[in-house]
């Protein structure tokens, strides 16, 4: 008997379609989860989307579950959170996140997948892997008491950065974007908003998450003498410039990048992937997070709706997809 499953494919760039698939048969260690909720990663999925990944960064941008290679077919995505309906008894029943791509079911071991806690409902978990950057990035970061903070980029990575943050003892933490509607994100996530020409400068530290020349620039310009500037953004196969001179040098200012990939060096001695990711569920039991999610689609409305993200046609952050609670694995 052949388990099959429906799941969402690009089937070249520009273009996506729902394909059946084979579920590979479970064994004793692994769970078989039925999907309830997945996320479009608005920044990186919508350039995967558009076929914008470099050809040298094939291999590092892989999804954990990828199917197929860039720039396609390939199945790509790794927000989704399910109910596993087959597995170990500890699992069975329980609502999991897994880093698995737009699919109505699927198989993976046991420790591929984390229990959302309880007090986190679902559609707020497809967030999970976003707060995992901001944590990340976090712990990069080293905020000190009372650091002066801009988070310069309201998308879903910038955005959940300026939450987690926030949470610093004393802090002072500015989201800085060039969309006015951003302010409303961030007065529900509690931190202050600024447009790049008014926001404060003399700044600690700016986390830069625009995606842009422009952002970049001006992290620069409001960080004080010997301040840094983490880069999280990911710019694909585009080339940008980064403003050296002037005072650059003089101010002794630093760039420092930082990916969630790897465990941040400064924690990588002392917690595992496994760890990061469960810190990051822990945190979205804060209501505050709904913020970051700005539409929802159904999963069979995928191949009509990415285009339109991927465009900008449809604005906003965390994009959810709902699967059809009567869905079923098909067996043939």
């Amino acid at each position: 008997m052949t388990r099959t499953a429906r799941a969402f494919w690009l089937r070249s760039p520009g273009h996506g379609e729902i394909r059946e698939v084979d579920l590979a048969g479970p064994g004793p260690e692994d769970v078989v989860v039925r999907t309830l909720y997945s996320g479009v990663s608005r920044g990186t999925e919508t350039l995967v989307f558009r076929g914008g990944v470099p050809e040298n960064q094939y291999t590092a941008m892989r999804a954990p579950f990828q199917d197929g290679e860039f720039p396609g077919p390939v199945k790509y995505g790794y927000l989704n959170v399910g109910l596993v309906e087959e597995g170990p008894a500890s699992l069975r029943g329980r609502t999991v996140f897994g880093l698995y791509p737009h699919q109505t079911h699927y198989v993976v071991p046991a420790s591929a997948v984390t229990p959302v806690p309880e007090g986190v409902p679902a559609p707020r978990a497809v967030l999970a892997g976003t707060v995992e950057t901001a944590v990340n990035a976090a712990w990069d970061a080293a905020p000190l008491l009372g650091d002066r903070i801009a988070v310069v980029g309201a998308g879903m990575v910038g955005a959940s950065v300026a939450a987690v943050l926030s949470r610093f003892p004393a802090v002072r933490v500015q989201l800085v974007d060039a969309e006015p509607a951003r302010a409303e994100v961030a007065r529900a996530l509690g931190v202050d908003f600024a447009l790049p020409e008014e926001a404060a400068g003399g700044l600690d530290l700016v986390v830069h998450a625009s995606a842009t020349e422009q952002g970049l620039a001006r992290s620069l310009e409001l960080l004080a003498p010997e301040g840094t500037v983490l880069e999280l953004s990911w710019y694909g196969d585009r080339r940008i410039g980064v403003p050296l001179g002037e005072a650059f040098h003089s101010r002794r200012l630093t760039v420092r990048s930082s990916q969630v990939g790897t465990v941040s060096p400064a924690r990588g001695g002392r917690r595992s992937y496994g760890d990061r990711m469960a810190l990051a569920l822990e945190l979205l039991a804060d209501p505050a997070f709904d913020a970051l999610v700005t539409g929802e689609c159904g999963f069979e409305e995928l191949p009509e709706v990415l285009p339109r993200l991927a465009s900008g046609e449809i604005p906003g952050l965390c994009h959810r997809v709902r699967y059809a609670a009567e869905s079923a694995v098909s067996s043939v």
